[in-house]
């Protein structure tokens, strides 16, 4: 699975720009294929890249730089956004520059090429991957799903709990596993990541009638707040007009109900101080599901997601 990692899960770049490559090593990593992870360091002029190598300049033509440049159905930026971003690629040549110095051929495509082909166009319904959030956008975060190949997850699929924006759950440049929720016909994959944060059971288990917890207050209606306690869990408080959507909350636990999955509260007191994203807690992060239900078996409701 290593070979084929989203971008920057390696963290050897550092250790590689500064080794010292022998040609030999070098010819080797070509005919192995070998996956480099390396920073680039400068876009010139004509979009070509360019790397080091411990003492050796690395050179990635613009065509190289990434899937779909060739044809043009990727557009530049994907090649000048990559300064000062781990990148994987496979050495693919060493020759000699103008000057008689070795110059390492490098390209990012050809490793694109063998990830799409023998990893991602393998992946089915409910498998679960690694992934890495690359972009944030009000509908959902795009991540990096092998290679620098990205796909979507949308605000709907985050959490069980609503946000107002994903940024509210998750980072860029954050580590995350998700489910392949749907692959479409022309190949683009949605990814999801609710199924993995828990049932409501499981995230229920973690509290108790009569306890005061913290929250964070999602929503506030005319008949009262959602107050979510963990990414898929949330309980309803009386109303208060104090409560704000966004505001940290203390909250005291009424009453627990599996059968209605609902949690009475009593908001105890609010703040308006920005929330810290927590880390996620994961309940399933390998595998394969076919199906994930949410809801207690015997509740009235029923909440689930059917990967068949």
């Amino acid at each position: 699975m290593r070979k084929y990692l989203p971008e920057g899960f390696y963290g050897n770049s550092a250790e590689i720009q500064n080794k010292a490559f022998s040609l030999s090593a070098l010819q080797e990593a070509v005919e192995s294929k070998e996956v480099i992870e390396l920073r680039a360091l400068r876009c010139d002029s004509e979009h070509n890249l360019h790397f080091k190598l411990g003492n050796l300049h690395g050179f990635m033509p613009r065509e190289e730089c990434a899937l779909g440049i060739a044809d043009g159905s990727v557009r530049d930026i994907a090649v000048i956004s990559r300064v000062n971003k781990p990148t994987d690629f496979y050495i693919t040549a060493v020759r000699s520059d103008t000057d008689g110095n070795p110059l390492i051929m490098l390209s990012r495509a050809q490793y694109q090429t063998d990830c799409l082909e023998n990893y991602i166009q393998s992946l089915q319904k409910g498998d679960i991957i690694p992934a890495k959030v690359t972009h944030i956008e009000p509908f959902g975060a795009f991540c990096d799903i092998g290679a620098g190949i990205t796909a979507l997850l949308p605000i709907d699929n985050i959490s069980v709990s609503r946000i107002p924006h994903p940024s509210a759950r998750l980072g860029t440049g954050e580590q995350i596993k998700a489910v392949i929720k749907d692959v479409a016909s022309d190949g683009k994959i949605t990814l999801t990541l609710k199924e993995l944060l828990g049932t409501w059971l499981e995230n229920a288990a973690e509290f108790k009638a009569g306890e005061t917890v913290t929250g964070i207050i999602r929503s506030v209606e005319s008949y009262g707040a959602f107050v979510e306690l963990a990414p898929n869990l949330t309980g309803l408080a009386e109303f208060d007009l104090q409560a704000h959507a966004g505001d940290s909350a203390s909250v005291f636990i009424k009453s627990i109900n599996p059968q209605l999955m609902k949690i009475k509260l009593i908001i105890v007191d609010s703040d308006a101080s920005p929330v810290p994203r927590q880390k996620l807690k994961y309940f399933v992060d390998s595998g394969h599901m076919d199906f994930w239900q949410y809801s207690p078996f015997d509740a009235v409701k029923k909440v689930y997601t059917d990967f068949t």
